[in-house]
């Protein structure tokens, strides 16, 4: 078993920046990637940020790049999302999860049906 707590969110003006973090306990953290996903009110759940566990190959939405850096700290257990250039539309619920499956060392898999375990969030407020 897996479990997946966020912290970090909160109210930030436009142009702002929030560090997220996702603390993981369980088993088999580090062999897995790690993704961070959103969701907004009447919105579907979207991909954010996906990180493999190495830390090799990262993979962005083109609506943060730029913008938003992901990482991790496998010793710690540990995945971060630093989010820079806040802006309105990044309002949402934050979410990270894990992979489901052991993929190759480059392959990430940016769709919410590919993740099985995923924290409670943590909502991201950007006013403007």
């Amino acid at each position: 078993q897996v479990q997946l707590v966020e912290s970090g969110g909160g109210l930030v003006q436009a142009g702002g920046s929030l560090r997220l973090s996702c603390a993981a306990s369980g088993r088999t953290f580090s062999r897995h990637a790690m993704g961070w996903f959103r969701q907004a009110p009447g919105k579907e759940r979207e991909f954010v940020a996906a990180i493999t566990w190495s830390g090799g190959s990262i993979r962005y939405a083109d609506s943060v790049k730029g913008r938003f850096t992901i990482s991790r700290d496998n010793a710690k257990n540990a995945v971060y999302l630093q989010m820079n250039s806040l802006k309105p539309e990044d309002t949402a619920v934050y979410y990270c999860a894990r992979d489901s499956a052991i993929r190759g060392p480059e392959s990430i898999v940016p769709l919410t049906t590919e993740y099985d375990y995923w924290g409670q969030g943590t909502q991201v407020t950007v006013s403007s």
